[in-house]
């Protein structure tokens, strides 16, 4: 049995480190509910971000006295709406007037629209990702699962990048020089020509061999019980370096992740912090039903890999 972690003293440690880095010019789009303007002002209170907020001056202010928020010594850009919003922080990124930016109460794909159009510049190479940071008592370390928010339904090649942004997120953020141990999921721990997510495994398994993904080392396809808990493997007689001591668990598809993710959330006690990584700039992907301690953690991860793009360590955001 694992040993249990402390999972407040894993928000907090993120908190220390970031706090230590320079904070981070983030514009913060269409924050028009009283929890993201929130976040943001908590993120800026907290030293790790100084926001850029974009949205309707009338509706934002209006929210602000509502909450006892004074906005008067912050930077705001009046636009008409959320579309104006996203293609505002685009405009700013594009400019490397911001570092980062940060999803208000506007749909994801208003903003991530905005973000992908080839005009705006902030594509890579990359396939954009989505990637939880988490952590639960029932786990002995801090764990990344992927992708959950972004690609619906990724073939082999988006899921290549999908593991790599991963890796490249995991040794941003990272205080030492580990290689992070890659759990890619299936239903079943063996190759089955009917189903796709086990010949994606093994296929990706093999180009990590061959070096088309870097810096990580893979397994799959393993069963979640069999990546989770090493005892569950060796029942199984699977010899495997990454069974029970996954760092980054790649999902199937956006659906399997994401319930994922939201079942060890609401049912396991489990912290996260959602980013979106593979654009040149780190994006803090919130939701409504993140609490307070989520969006601070988001902006926390967010200001490490900040500091290590300054230092040349983020592959995606050359």
């Amino acid at each position: 049995m694992s040993p249990q972690l402390d999972v407040n003293a894993i928000s907090k440690h993120f908190l220390a480190r970031a706090k230590q880095k320079a904070s981070v010019k983030m514009a913060v789009v269409h924050p028009c509910s009283r929890d993201s303007l929130q976040g943001a002002i908590d993120a800026a209170n907290a030293g790790l971000i100084e926001p850029i907020f974009i949205a309707p001056t009338a509706k934002i202010t209006a929210i602000a006295a509502e909450a006892g928020i004074d906005l008067s010594i912050y930077t705001l850009i009046d636009v008409p709406h959320s579309h104006a919003a996203a293609a505002k922080a685009a405009e700013l990124a594009r400019e490397g007037k911001v570092e980062a930016l940060m999803k208000g109460s506007l749909h994801t794909d208003e903003l991530m629209s905005a973000v992908l159009k080839r005009e705006n510049g902030l594509r890579s190479e990359r396939r954009i990702s989505h990637v939880f940071v988490m952590a639960t008592a029932n786990y002995h370390k801090t764990f990344f699962i992927t992708d959950a928010a972004i690609n619906i339904n990724p073939d082999l090649l988006t899921k290549r990048d999908i593991v790599q942004n991963a890796i490249d997120l995991f040794a941003a953020i990272s205080e030492n020089e580990s290689i992070p141990k890659v759990a890619i999921l299936a239903a079943v721990e063996s190759v089955n020509p009917e189903m796709q997510s086990t010949v994606d495994a093994a296929c990706l398994c093999k180009m990590a061999d061959r070096g088309q993904i870097q810096g990580g080392i893979l397994d799959g396809p393993l069963a979640y019980d069999n990546a989770i808990s090493k005892e569950a493997a060796d029942i199984k007689g699977i010899k495997s370096l990454v069974a029970g001591d996954a760092d980054i668990f790649l999902a199937p598809d956006l659906e399997s992740a994401n319930m994922l993710a939201k079942q060890l959330i609401l049912l396991a006690d489990a912290s996260s912090a959602g980013v979106i990584v593979g654009a040149k700039v780190p994006i803090v992907l919130t939701s409504r039903s993140d609490d307070a301690e989520s969006r601070l953690a988001s902006c926390a991860i967010v200001a490490l890999m900040a500091d290590a793009k300054k230092r040349g360590l983020l592959t995606f955001s050359k």
